[in-house]
């Protein structure tokens, strides 16, 4: 049996797209569509200018961020920009649409260690939407992405001298001895 092919072609007719390309004419932006969810990609340089432009122009109002997340691409089937990617997911409650704002950044050291690497590092938004705090800060101690500007970035799941960030796909899933080292409180404790 054989199966159908596919006929659907993508047609990226989200909105703002349209008014991305206008206000930011000579800028290197994607936009793709995939099963109705639509994502602008930008460049890290840029992404700061053009999440104020969607908060703030009236055809755009994306007044709310409803998440900051990272993404680690090793060993994806499909060439990337860069390994890493910081994805925000953008709603606008006036117009009730949504919009995936992802940036992509290609480390510069080697991945072991928690030493900042000026490759991974993109502007912070929490100048535009002060509850991106927190989210920024899960994706830098996880990740080790930093962000630069931001307010109060340090380890949040995590302690402070973490010897890694263990959400990158080449971190070991048993982890690198941590669970062997920790202390153990029982009732005694108390």
């Amino acid at each position: 049996m054989t199966q159908p092919e596919d006929t659907h072609t993508p047609t990226l007719d989200h909105p703002t797209f349209s008014i991305i390309k206008e206000a930011f004419t000579g800028r290197k932006l994607r936009g793709t569509e995939f099963r109705n969810q639509a994502a602008l990609v930008v460049e890290p340089g840029d992404l700061h200018e053009v999440m104020l432009f969607l908060r703030d122009a009236s055809n755009c109002a994306y007044d709310f961020l409803s998440d900051v997340v990272g993404i680690d691409y090793l060993n994806y089937p499909a060439p990337q920009p860069g390994r890493f990617a910081v994805a925000y997911v953008l709603e606008s409650t006036t117009r009730t649409d949504q919009l995936i704002v992802k940036t992509f950044v290609e480390p510069t050291l080697p991945t072991q260690g928690t030493e900042a690497d000026p490759g991974l590092s993109v502007p912070s938004v929490c100048d535009i939407w002060p509850g991106a705090e927190w989210p920024e800060r899960e994706v830098y101690d996880m990740f080790g992405i930093r962000f630069e500007g931001h307010p109060d970035l340090r380890r949040i799941l995590t302690w402070e001298d973490f010897p890694a960030h263990p959400l990158r796909k080449d971190y070991p899933l048993r982890g690198r001895g941590e669970r062997e080292h920790y202390h153990i409180v029982d009732r005694t404790d108390v």
